[in-house]
C-alpha cells in the first residue's frame, strides 16, 4: 500500500512542475508580444523612422504655387507616414485664398498625393471680394483679376441677386458682341450697366430686359446722330431714351 502510494506521488510531482512551467512560458511569450508590440508602435509613430519625405500636387492653378501648398502643409504638425492626419492637412490646403476643394492621400512609402481645385473666378464683389462660379464669395486678393473680370457692388448679402441680373443682361447684350464691365444695384434695388464700350446704362428697377432690347435697337440711330460717343443711356423710361455725350473720348 505504502509503495503504491509512493509511486503515485513520483507522477504528480513532475506533472505540477510541467504546469509551471507552461505557465511561465506561456507569461513569457505574453510578456514578449507586448514589448514587441510597443516597440512597433513606438516605431511606426516615430516620425523620424517613417518620414513623409515628398508630396505630389496636381491640379490646374493659376493663383496657388507649389510652395504655397508646401507652406500650407508644414504649418501645422504633420507626424510620419503612418500617424499624419490627411484630414486635417487637406484642411490646411483648403484654407489658402485660392483653393476650393483638395484631396490629400498617402502614397507608400514617404510621400503625400495633393490634387487641388482652385477657385473659378467670376467677378469682383464690392471691391474686396470675389464671386466662384457658383455664386459663391470668398476672400482673396482682387488685383490679382481686376480688369479681367466684371465688377459688381451692391448692397451686403445681395451678390446672389447682382449676379442673377448680371446672367439675364448679358445673355442679351452678348448676341450685339457687348460685354458687362461693372454692375452697380443700388439700395433701392436700381440697376446700373457699364458696357465695354464705355457706355453707361440706367436700367431703374423694372423690365431691365425691355429696356437693354429698346437700347439695342435705337443703338445704330443714335450713333449716326453724332461723332462724339456716349457717356450714358437712362432708359428708365415707358417710351424713349436719354443719351449723354462724353466732350472727349473716353479711354
Amino acid at each position: 500500500m505504502a509503495k503504491a502510494e509512493a509511486q503515485k506521488n513520483d507522477i504528480a510531482e513532475p506533472s505540477r512542475w510541467e504546469f509551471v512551467t507552461g505557465i511561465a512560458v506561456f507569461l513569457v511569450i505574453v510578456l514578449g508580444l507586448v514589448i514587441g508590440s510597443y516597440q512597433l508602435l513606438q516605431w511606426v509613430t516615430d516620425a523620424e523612422q517613417v518620414p513623409l519625405e515628398g508630396v505630389v500636387i496636381q491640379g490646374e492653378r493659376a493663383f496657388t504655387s507649389d510652395s504655397d501648398v508646401r507652406e500650407a502643409i508644414l504649418s501645422g504638425e504633420v507626424g510620419s507616414f503612418f500617424t499624419a492626419d490627411v484630414d486635417e492637412i487637406r484642411q490646411r490646403i483648403e484654407a489658402l485664398p485660392w483653393a476650393y476643394s483638395a484631396s490629400v492621400r498617402k502614397e507608400w512609402p514617404q510621400r503625400l498625393r495633393v490634387f487641388l481645385v482652385e477657385q473659378e473666378p467670376i467677378a469682383i464683389w464690392n471691391h474686396e471680394w470675389i464671386i466662384n462660379r457658383h455664386g459663391e464669395v470668398f476672400s482673396a486678393d482682387p488685383a490679382l483679376i481686376k480688369g479681367t473680370v466684371p465688377e459688381f457692388t451692391g448692397p451686403k448679402a445681395a451678390e446672389a441677386e447682382v449676379l442673377r441680373q448680371y446672367q439675364r443682361i448679358s445673355g442679351l447684350l452678348e448676341i450685339h458682341d457687348l460685354q458687362i464691365r461693372r454692375i452697380e444695384l443700388s439700395e433701392r434695388f436700381a440697376i446700373r450697366v457699364w458696357l465695354n464700350n464705355g457706355i453707361e446704362l440706367q436700367l431703374g428697377r423694372e423690365a431691365r430686359l425691355e429696356r437693354i432690347q429698346r437700347f439695342l435697337d435705337l443703338y445704330p440711330l443714335i450713333k449716326a446722330e453724332s461723332e462724339r460717343a456716349i457717356a450714358y443711356a437712362d432708359l428708365r423710361y415707358d417710351t424713349g431714351v436719354a443719351i449723354g455725350w462724353y466732350d472727349e473720348e473716353p479711354e
